[in-house]
């Protein structure tokens, strides 16, 4: 692969973001990490409410460059830098970023890491979680909700959960079958202490 595909894929996923705060001299990076069906999105969503950001959803983002995607490892790579270069676009232009992706592994979340390192600004790690019978009750619902992003199925979450590594880092561990609230307040906080 090309750089200059890359740029372009940067640019395609670029494209639809509908809204962006305005840009402030510390902007923060949010990496969140989860099965499918922990409550990623709304966790997102939530925070996203209190520290003006634009989430960058991977699900939402791998459609836009692959209208049927195969979830193969080449094409989950080619995302994933896109994804990187845009982090870092958005970081140098001042707007806070939060990362809406499974990044079960801390190779993937390594990634993060170092953009954050690069652009010299704070890093901020959530785990999401919830019951298994919880995902696997929002699980059955997705599968009826036509506008859902994710394709993710219990035999998928069943299959990642062997995957997941610890992160190696501080982080916040929110379980999204209880009130949120106090985690992002806590993250909220955290993010005010760098301005």
């Amino acid at each position: 692969m090309t750089q200059a595909l890359f740029v372009s894929d940067t640019d395609r996923l670029a494209e639809p973001l509908e809204y962006l705060p305005e840009a402030v001299p510390r902007p923060v990076l949010v990496v969140v990490s989860g099965l499918p069906g922990t409550g990623k999105s709304y966790f997102c969503r939530r925070l996203a409410e209190r520290l003006p950001s634009v989430i960058l959803e991977s699900d939402a983002l791998r459609k836009v460059l692959f209208s049927s995607p195969s979830y193969s490892q080449a094409e989950s790579a080619r995302l994933f830098r896109a994804i990187r270069l845009l982090v870092g676009r958005l970081l140098a232009g001042g707007i806070s970023v939060i990362v809406d992706a499974t990044n079960l592994t801390e190779r993937y979340r390594g990634y993060f890491y170092s953009v954050a390192d690069r652009r010299g600004v704070k890093l901020i790690l959530a785990r999401i979680e919830a019951p298994p019978e919880v995902v696997r009750k929002r699980m059955e619902a997705r599968q009826a909700n036509a506008e859902e992003r994710s394709d993710a199925s219990w035999e998928v979450y069943q299959k990642m959960k062997d995957s997941v590594e610890i992160i190696g880092r501080r982080h916040y561990v929110a379980d999204t079958s209880r009130d949120i609230a106090p985690v992002i307040d806590r993250i909220i906080r955290e993010a005010d202490r760098q301005k």
